[in-house]
């Protein structure tokens, strides 16, 4: 009787471990939330490279008419001010969606900056930033728009400025990784929605349709001395930004749901 009233007691714990697995694995989403209020940049915090934290050069982050928009009406040229936009707190498992589109380049393009803009995701924490900084250690989720007569130019694609991800196993040293996705000409409206789940697995889908897939990034080689914010090397978490790389953009909302 003490041997079979053991067994049933782990048994008891194993399915009870198991049905706390599932619960997990199956349990709902949080709802969606607006972390842009179509009205204001609160919650958000600009950084840009030669500029203290919270200095949004030139106005270049604005809502407009309920947009939020990078402009360079006030530039004269672009002399590699690039900006960041950082959301004010970090994230490990979430969904990230947001509808934006390109509108006239103010600007020439810095050689393929033209039409270009991105969300950065695991990024460093902006006061970790230097000054002189141009782009935080991150994944960038990578915008592209494209003129009427461009053949060939996908959005959601993948860049890993310090860093490195893996793809189907393989690890990834190459800069930028393009989708599968369409190109989107002009000025017509793009929803991008992007699933982040730790270290595991990021995905990109655009206008619902699954343009990227890739796992476990981690710091380069030369990005070690931030592990400090990342528990490691693995990149299991971080900061959401919206880049500013001398390209015009705006985006109509950006919303979050917690994973």
């Amino acid at each position: 009787m003490k041997i079979c009233g053991k067994f049933f007691t782990i048994s008891l714990l194993l399915s009870a471990v198991a049905v706390s697995g599932y619960a997990q694995e199956n349990q709902s989403p949080k709802p969606w939330k607006a972390i842009f209020d179509g009205h204001s940049l609160n919650g958000w915090t600009p950084k840009f490279a030669g500029y203290a934290l919270g200095t949004n050069y030139k106005n270049t982050f604005r809502v407009e008419d309920g947009y939020l928009t990078t402009n360079y009406d006030q530039y004269d040229s672009f002399n590699f001010e690039f900006g960041h936009l950082y959301y004010q707190k970090p994230y490990s498992h979430y969904r990230l969606r947001a509808t934006y589109r390109f509108l006239p380049q103010q600007l020439p393009g810095y050689r393929n900056a033209w039409k270009n803009n991105g969300f950065m995701i695991h990024a460093q924490p902006p006061e970790s930033m230097t000054l002189e900084q141009r782009f935080p250690a991150s994944i960038e989720v990578q915008l592209l728009g494209a003129d009427a007569d461009t053949e060939f130019r996908p959005t959601a694609n993948i860049c890993t400025p310090n860093s490195h991800v893996k793809i189907a196993g393989a690890l990834i040293t190459k800069h930028c990784i393009k989708s599968n996705s369409k190109t989107y000409r002009g000025e017509q409206w793009v929803t991008i929605e992007i699933e982040v789940k730790g270290h595991e697995m990021i995905k990109h889908w655009i206008n619902g349709e699954l343009v990227m897939e890739y796992h476990e990034p981690v710091l380069d080689e030369e990005s070690q001395h931030l592990s400090k914010f990342y528990d490691g090397g693995a990149m299991k978490s971080g900061y959401i930004a919206i880049q500013a790389e001398n390209s015009r953009v705006q985006f109509k909302s950006i919303e979050l749901q917690e994973l």
